[in-house]
């Protein structure tokens, strides 16, 4: 008898160790790299969105509106290199990104996808549809503009040579506590409540400032306003509250995108999702 109970203990042990071990097999399943891009994939229906967040950020900024969205999707929720605690690449580059997921939806046979993105995201979203427009079946760009610079500078020119060094150079010679004091004080404008602020600001501080510094130039030097005459997929363009003093300048910007619908949430900063988060899920589900 204490035999049979010693190896039913035994086989107890050993049923636990290989639903364990079964259980990592399908989280890695879930989770890998792509070009040093962290994708996740989550849910099995029969739609496909891919999820871009923008600087700094985590995929997991799209969490509420995976859950929202519900099983009719299958989502990839992407989080780029050097962001977020993802390990960083030697030469971040904006361009080689957007390759890179472009790549990612032919390999693995994404079919139709809408491309869902914030801020640097939602400038990738508009840059794939323009480079790849039979590939993308809608765009749904959360708060970013084909130039943002242009918007202060009408005059603009963007060069993709420009030197980052002095930019990289700068970010990466604060101490801890002066880039975490500057990062404390820009997540304030970015996102008005304090729990939202605190979530950003620690993707932040867990994102490789060498990468910061260098996307961050490679983006103030991107002009995709000709570009947007080769988008063919519809687009939904939300902007915060703070862009309706100076909606025609973004009709202006947008004026290529003959397919669109620009929209302006209430009494929100950049983080959409969070700051007017039942507007911007009614507008989702509308489009989508």
């Amino acid at each position: 008898m204490k035999y049979l109970e010693k190896l039913i203990g035994k086989i107890s042990v050993y049923a636990s160790f290989i639903f364990l071990f079964l259980g990592f097999i399908q989280l890695l399943s879930a989770q890998e790299l792509h070009d040093g891009i962290k994708v996740e994939k989550i849910g099995n229906g029969n739609k496909n969105i891919i999820l871009l967040p923008g600087f700094g950020s985590s995929g997991d900024v799209w969490n509420k509106t995976i859950d929202d969205l519900g099983k009719d999707y299958t989502f990839f929720k992407l989080t780029f290199p050097g962001f977020a605690g993802v390990p960083a690449e030697g030469d971040p580059n904006y361009n080689a990104w957007t390759k890179a997921v472009i790549g990612l939806i032919k390999k693995s046979k994404i079919e139709n996808p809408t491309l869902i993105g914030h801020s640097m995201g939602g400038l990738m979203a508009l840059t794939i549809a323009a480079e790849e427009p039979k590939l993308i079946q809608k765009i749904v760009v959360v708060d970013a503009v084909p130039c943002l610079i242009a918007l202060s500078n009408p005059a603009f020119k963007a060069d993709p040579n420009t030197d980052c060094s002095a930019m990289v150079a700068q970010i990466n010679a604060m101490s801890a506590d002066q880039f975490k004091n500057m990062q404390t004080q820009a997540v304030k404008t970015l996102v008005r409540d304090t729990v939202h602020q605190n979530l950003v600001l620690d993707w932040t501080l867990k994102s490789d400032r060498n990468t910061f510094g260098k996307m961050y130039c490679n983006f103030s030097q991107i002009d995709l306003r000709d570009s947007l005459t080769t988008i063919s997929a519809p687009a939904l363009i939300l902007m915060n509250s703070g862009f309706k003093t100076i909606g025609s300048s973004i009709d202006e910007q947008y004026r290529g995108l003959t397919n669109k619908s620009i929209r302006y949430a209430d009494h929100s900063l950049h983080f959409i999702m969070y700051d007017a988060e039942d507007w911007y899920l009614e507008q989702l589900k509308s489009f989508l």
